[in-house]
């Protein structure tokens, strides 16, 4: 570790600026101004009384993502230091899963992830997309009018995961709500938390007795031997990390692309590809924002500041693609990777590339099926979901020419697991 000099800063006496307040939601580029007036790291609190550290510059951001000597992900020290009511606990308390795990342990669990994800060839999971878009855009087309929130984003991962989990269609709405409030860490995060706990608890058990071609039965299978529990609390790991973040994509790309007329024509005229799109937000709006969740073994100097243990160090993706847009004048490539919303190092997320093409395939099935999508509201007016965690649109209001299913689009049928 990189010695610092002696006037490093304790913020213990400090006010933190406050994420979980309302007006985050709605104007985070305040509270990330704030943050980083204090420098790399500054102090804040993902609910009242959660103080963490929360870091806004790229260079501390790939030192604590590259350093899992100085830092642990394992957050059992903090959990007994906040209150057992905490509404963030049900984003952060400790599993035995790969996001709360180090060392060995974590390889056996990302192994066991890595395996069952390769399992799903990108046809079967683009066959699973146009399934999906088919029948939500059969449900809206004739109205002429949705959220594509509501009624697309968020439905359309419900339909897709719980394909690729082995669960049917009507079981969707429940995912949505349950994950959905846990993500919100409001009041009602605990109740969000259980009901989550006992959709994955429900889904582990039908697989143990009877198992399908579908991921819980792979990782039940898997050579790893991983224990009933471990498998649960991987799949409460896979299914929410695959649901809240990808439905958030999703939504914010359609978002950016819906608030800019050039943009849209030129895709869909073909022009430009969705990913171009993808790619801006995960630089600029990157749809976890505040989830690279960090702990300092023991105390540590940190780009002069001085971390406590058992303190939550937050890397901000958020704050990372707020300045990276301020200060982005050069001619950037499209698909430049350099931001930070993967995560790197050991921790980095390993299914990306399924992500980016569940996302790219959604939109551009959808654009092609309605390709008159008129936002109801100017990208400024949109409401965003409350919580310290994400960047959620809370709705995307839309207006197009009504249209009826027809023949020519994607097949209802599912894919396989080959």
């Amino acid at each position: 570790m990189t010695a610092y000099p002696p006037d490093r800063r304790d913020f213990s006496r400090s006010a933190p600026v406050r994420l979980w307040e309302e007006g985050f939601a709605s104007d985070p580029r305040h509270y990330y101004g704030a943050l980083r007036a204090q420098g790399p790291v500054g102090w804040a609190e993902l609910a009242p009384g959660v103080p963490a550290y929360v870091v806004t510059d790229r260079r501390a951001a790939l030192d604590v993502l590259h350093d899992d000597e100085t830092f642990s992900h394992d957050p059992r020290a903090w959990e007994t230091t906040v209150p057992v009511d905490s509404p963030v606990l049900g984003m952060m308390r400790w599993r035995p899963n790969a996001l709360f795990s180090d060392g060995a342990a974590h390889v056996r669990y990302r192994t066991t992830l890595i395996d069952v994800f390769d399992l799903v060839e990108p046809h079967d999971l683009r066959g699973r997309v146009h399934r999906a878009v088919r029948l939500l855009a059969g449900r809206i087309g004739p109205r002429g009018e949705a959220d594509l929130v509501g009624d697309f984003a968020r439905p359309l991962l419900a339909l897709v995961l719980n394909d690729l989990f082995g669960l049917p269609d009507h079981e969707g709405d429940r995912l949505n709500e349950s994950l959905g409030t846990m993500m919100e860490g409001g009041a009602r995060a605990a109740e969000g938390e259980a009901r989550y706990a006992q959709y994955v608890l429900e889904l582990i058990a039908a697989k143990a007795r009877t198992p399908g071609h579908d991921l819980p039965s792979r990782l039940l299978d898997h050579p790893a031997r991983l224990t009933r529990e471990e498998v649960t609390w991987q799949v409460f790991l896979t299914l929410g990390a695959g649901y809240e973040p990808t439905a958030n994509l999703l939504s914010n790309t359609l978002s950016r692309i819906l608030g800019n007329p050039a943009y849209y024509s030129t895709l869909t005229n073909g022009a430009r590809p969705v990913l171009d799109a993808v790619v801006e937000v995960l630089h600029h709006e990157t749809p976890l924002a505040n989830y690279g969740i960090y702990y300092a073994r023991e105390p540590v100097s940190f780009h002069g500041v001085w971390l406590r243990d058992a303190v939550p160090v937050v890397v901000s993706y958020g704050a990372l693609g707020h300045f990276s847009e301020q200060e982005d004048t050069a001619g950037r490539h499209p698909n430049d990777a350099s931001h930070l919303s993967w995560g790197a190092g050991p921790h980095a997320c390993p299914v990306k590339q399924h992500t980016l093409l569940l996302v790219t395939e959604a939109i551009e099935q959808l654009t092609q099926w309605l390709p008159d999508l008129d936002p109801v509201l100017p990208r400024e007016r949109l409401a965003w979901r409350p919580g310290p965690f994400h960047r959620s649109l809370t709705a995307l209001p839309v207006r197009f020419s009504p249209r009826s299913p027809s023949s020519d689009q994607p097949s209802d049928q599912p894919g396989a697991l080959s």
